[in-house]
């Protein structure tokens, strides 16, 4: 996934403003504001303000919040799926196909956004779990790839990568060097 400039950035608000507003550059907005601000960013006003824009744009595309709000889950988890196939494409050796798949999802900036909204929101949570399992799908494969059939260690890798980010504070690349050494420790099992 990719890094959201700040919705309240200059920057960013003269490139929305210049550009024609889309759905999926509000989505892009909502992903920026989810990342910076928490789903309480996600409502049409406060969205519009920061692409210095109307609410009218916002509900030309969306019928109303909670459309939003879908939109950029289905949007989130588009993304997250994606990164799971450009794994599975990529010609790295299993082991750094697997530190590739941390990797990708540590930094993943909305990621514990959607995480703590989930605590609140049963349509997050179902979301979230939809892509859990598709990732867990896809470290089972990566393990099998590297001769490892005990799927526990699968589902403790995923563990290791929701935490990570919701230890603080730590930076990605702190986050990164520990899942990498938690990688090392299961492949010195083998």
């Amino acid at each position: 996934m990719s890094d959201l400039a700040s919705p309240h950035s200059e920057a960013y608000a003269t490139d929305m403003a210049t550009a024609r507003l889309s759905p999926d550059l509000w989505l892009t907005a909502g992903l920026a504001a989810l990342q910076h601000d928490g789903p309480a960013a996600l409502g049409a006003e406060p969205l519009a303000r920061a692409l210095k824009t109307t609410k009218g744009s916002f509900y030309w595309h969306f019928k109303d919040v909670p459309a939003f709000h879908a939109a950029v889950l289905a949007h989130w988890r588009t993304l997250a799926v994606a990164s799971l196939a450009k794994t599975t494409q990529s010609a790295l050796p299993p082991d750094q196909a697997l530190r590739q798949f941390g990797r990708d999802l540590l930094a993943d900036p909305v990621e514990p956004r959607l995480r703590s909204w989930a605590q609140n929101d049963p349509g997050v949570a179902t979301v979230l779990a939809t892509v859990d399992t598709a990732r867990l799908d896809h470290l089972r494969h990566l393990l099998a790839d590297l001769g490892f059939g005990n799927q526990s260690f699968a589902h403790a890798l995923q563990a290791a990568l929701i935490g990570l980010p919701q230890l603080a504070p730590t930076d990605t690349a702190q986050q990164q060097a520990s899942f990498d050494t938690l990688i090392d420790t299961v492949l010195a099992l083998s």
